[in-house]
């Protein structure tokens, strides 16, 4: 739909009298072509999605734009200060997005192009608003990375991890056993700490957690990195810790009665207690409050260099149509080199 019947028709539905003018033909814009790259890039959105309804390692990532949403509501009073200035060399990272996206088809490595879709989005995002902008919303901007599912590599280092703690923890506690891989022989049976059991669901939803935290509420790089540091070391040894009970209680109660009570006490209820802890030890260092994350305009303002390299802005049209033909080229080179990759 061209930009100025896009405009028309939220201007007939009052939405277009809601936003400041300087605005309304930058975010027209921009909703154009974040619609188009993921149109373009469907497949993968659609994979990503599956991912995150079905699969519950990534079910967290369902509150990610909810999450970014409220990070985005926190710099309204900011954003309302400056206008857009559509920057031509934000193109470069639409176009990087796109060539991502099509080494990922082409090599069928999903992660690739799933991070190259997400990417082209990202992009966009700062060719419509600028650098400026982008520079205020770095945050949110930067937290869309975790729509990307990743975390399936690191299962069987993680499985070894957690029988390595597990076996050290069952000894230590008087249970006779002997260890083998990933698996765990006692006495009342065999003990397999399976890819569920890894625990890398609970990893990767406490790196984004502690992330949002990090950004949030710490100025410190050194406190920034200690908490994301204890972000993935607690997790792993708390999942050791979490199948040494289950082994250690099956000794006196069962096999099964461990494994219903691990159903049951283990999962988000485990993960959610040691959220708490972790949470509750980094409390009394908390620097700041989260509406004061990231770069004021006052701030961006005493860049100079910024000034320079964001120029006069150009038409937000402009943008769109170079993201258009962008766009239309990746999808023909697509279909070229993985014609499976169009569907």
């Amino acid at each position: 739909m061209p930009l100025e019947a896009t405009l028309q028709s939220l201007r007939e539905r009052g939405l277009v009298d809601r936003i400041v003018p300087a605005w309304r033909a930058s975010l027209a814009a921009l909703g154009v072509a974040v619609l188009g790259l993921m149109l373009i890039t469907a497949r993968e959105w659609g994979e990503m999605f599956h991912q995150w309804w079905d699969i519950d390692t990534y079910n967290h990532i369902l509150l990610i734009p909810f999450i970014i949403a409220w990070l985005v509501s926190m710099k309204l009073g900011e954003l309302a200060k400056v206008k857009p200035r559509p920057w031509l060399p934000g193109l470069g990272l639409v176009a990087a997005g796109l060539a991502l996206w099509l080494i990922g088809r082409a090599t069928d490595i999903n992660l690739i192009a799933h991070a190259g879709a997400v990417g082209a989005v990202q992009g966009a995002i700062v060719a419509v608003l600028g650098p400026r902008i982008s520079l205020i919303l770095a945050l949110p901007l930067c937290f869309m990375v975790f729509f990307v599912p990743f975390g399936d590599e690191l299962i069987p280092a993680l499985q070894g991890i957690t029988a390595e703690i597990a076996i050290v923890l069952t000894l230590a506690s008087g249970v006779q056993a002997v260890i083998d891989g990933i698996y765990i022989d006692t006495l009342v049976g065999l003990f397999i700490v399976a890819e569920a059991c890894s625990g890398v669901k609970f990893l990767i939803a406490m790196v984004t957690l502690a992330v949002l935290v990090c950004f949030t509420r710490f100025e410190s790089w050194y406190r920034r990195a200690a908490f994301l540091a204890a972000a993935i070391v607690i997790p792993i040894l708390a999942n050791g810790v979490r199948a040494w009970g289950t082994i250690y209680i099956a000794q006196s109660q069962g096999v099964e009665f461990a494994a219903g009570f691990d159903h049951i006490f283990y999962g988000w209820i485990f993960f959610a207690v040691v959220v708490v802890i972790l949470l509750g030890a980094a409390w009394r260092f908390f620097e700041r409050e989260p509406e004061e994350e990231g770069w004021t305009n006052t701030d961006l303002s005493q860049w100079g260099w910024l000034e320079r390299i964001e120029g006069e802005g150009v038409n937000p049209g402009l943008i769109l149509g170079a993201t258009a033909a962008m766009a239309l080229t990746a999808t023909i080179l697509a279909a070229i080199v993985s014609p499976a990759a169009i569907s």
